[in-house]
């Protein structure tokens, strides 16, 4: 259909831009920080996702393949449509989206606008397993490590889950060091 689009930034809002393609301008739904960082008169190219609907087209705008597929994994959440899921991505990184679905912690999809219990529970339900980012298994690498030094798994899932949110770049022998130091001043 229309997987990706490349041209002129002719216009640039707080949810959108407008392309210019081949004398088209295309009026693309962007996340948050992608349409910060188009600015009018660069060049974009962007990962779209073409909605057709009844009453008007919806395309989607995205500056990796992995936030596209992340979009339509959220789009695949009953309850979550397109205009949720582009919400959820414009305050969420991919990354914090893993980290959220891995830990089971829907208080992170709560506090988007127009999520509540029900939808938050069936994002994380829908989505454990089956989200490309690394950050979910890092957690699990290390929650792994920590309980098989012996801490109790709930404690090491949330040690885990801090460490890897603040070090992401971290080999696993550091983040053990670092959790295992978070662990000793523990009260």
């Amino acid at each position: 259909m229309l997987a990706t689009v490349r041209g002129i930034v002719t216009a640039s809002g707080i949810h959108d831009v407008v392309v210019e393609a081949n004398g088209m301008g295309l009026l693309v739904s962007v996340p948050l920080d992608v349409a910060a960082s188009l600015t009018v008169g660069s060049e974009a190219f962007l990962h779209t996702v073409l909605i057709p609907r009844e009453d008007e087209w919806l395309l989607f705008g995205f500056l990796s393949l992995d936030d596209k597929q992340l979009f339509t994994s959220l789009r695949g959440v009953t309850g979550v449509g397109p205009r949720t899921a582009l919400a959820i991505l414009s305050q969420m990184p991919a990354r914090e989206i893993a980290e959220a679905v891995e830990a089971g912690d829907d208080s992170r999809f709560r506090s988007v606008p127009g999520i509540g219990q029900k939808t938050a529970s069936l994002i994380i339900v829908s989505l454990t397993g089956k989200l490309p980012h690394a950050a979910g298994g890092d957690i699990t690498q290390l929650a792994d490590a920590l309980t098989g030094l012996g801490w109790a798994s709930t404690i090491a899932r949330d040690v885990a889950r801090d460490v890897v949110r603040d070090h992401p770049t971290s080999a696993l022998p550091e983040r053990i060091r670092i959790a295992l130091h978070a662990l000793g001043s523990r009260p």
